[in-house]
């Protein structure tokens, strides 16, 4: 019977080997379904926010093969865009240069040049970046800590931001009891989230490690029963998405207690709104069929979680890609 013991742990250890190869198999499958299933569907990536930057994005940060040309249209496309509108992707929305330098920083090209403009340089706006909200704020910080790029001076600009400036901008507006939100009192998933992983770098400053934790207990408090998570008064896959990409931002495991309800993880749950043909849909009862949106943010959450499993530099941190 005492011989029994070792035995029956060497048995344990296997299962849970193999149960953690199987999850892991899964997830890479669908990452690659994913891909394909993108690509088959844009087949000339454009600008913008869908079927543009963030597909570029999350098939860059994937691992997955992509032909090159796939790349080499978006950026001739980028760069017409940008020669077009003189430089000026929007005079509201500053999000329109972050988002597209993390497009270019995630396929290795320089956003500091494009058809001989700095797309870095409104992002130090710091009048106009805030102006926009919360959204503003969290993505100027991400783009130009993607490549850990240098502030450029903007002569233009009335107040002149630092990085300092627009993390002390999002600790201002945390709320209460911790989280985010875009409007009102309440916390909001997504904008929880993202405010998380624009200050995943930060936590060796005091204050950000203790409004990550106030946000992550609200994230967790939040996670319905089911894994999943609401926001605007839907279960849905966005939301989940960029709690998922906050863990990993973060270095939380996946199975951590905190954001697994009833045995069900937060990734599990994403995989629950996938779909035979790679997509994935908004809501689990998939009316409004196929969501391009959705789709492409579960699939830069699969590239985040594959980039975790495999020891790799973070969704957000393109280091890697800068080298």
């Amino acid at each position: 019977m005492k011989r029994s013991g070792p035995k029956l742990l060497c048995i344990l250890l296997l299962l849970s080997l193999l149960l953690s190869l199987t999850a892991c198999g899964k997830q890479a499958n669908q990452l690659e379904k994913t891909a394909g299933y993108l690509q088959a569907q844009i087949a000339a990536p454009g600008t913008g926010s869908v079927g543009g930057d963030w597909l570029i994005f999350g098939l860059a940060r994937s691992g997955v093969k992509v032909p090159q040309k796939y790349f080499d249209a978006y950026y001739e496309n980028v760069e017409a865009a940008v020669r077009e509108k003189n430089g000026v992707l929007s005079d509201r929305k500053y999000t329109e240069y972050s988002r597209t330098v993390l497009a270019l920083t995630a396929i290795g090209k320089n956003p500091v040049d494009v058809a001989g403009f700095d797309l870095l340089k409104p992002l130090v706006d710091f009048e106009q970046v805030t102006k926009q909200g919360i959204n503003g704020t969290i993505f100027a910080l991400l783009a130009m800590d993607s490549g850990k790029y240098e502030i450029p001076e903007n002569p233009d600009a009335a107040v002149q931001a630092t990085r300092q400036m627009y993390v002390d901008e999002l600790l201002a507006r945390e709320l209460p009891d911790g989280g985010w939100t875009l409007t009102g009192g309440e916390p909001d998933v997504d904008i929880t989230a993202m405010t998380l992983q624009a200050l995943a770098k930060y936590r060796d400053q005091a204050d950000v490690t203790a409004a990550v934790e106030r946000g992550l207990a609200v994230l967790s408090s939040l996670q319905e029963p089911d894994g999943g998570y609401v926001s605007w008064g839907s279960s849905n896959s966005e939301s989940v998405a960029q709690v998922l990409v906050a863990l990993t931002e973060l270095g939380v495991p996946l199975d951590d207690e905190r954001f697994t309800k009833n045995g069900i993880t937060v990734e599990d749950a994403l995989l629950r709104f996938a779909q035979e043909n790679g997509a994935f849909v908004h809501v689990r009862d998939g009316s409004g069929g196929d969501d391009e949106m959705a789709t492409e943010q579960a699939f830069y959450a699969l590239a985040a979680i594959h980039r975790a499993e495999t020891g790799e530099t973070t969704l957000y941190d393109m280091t890697d890609v800068m080298q």
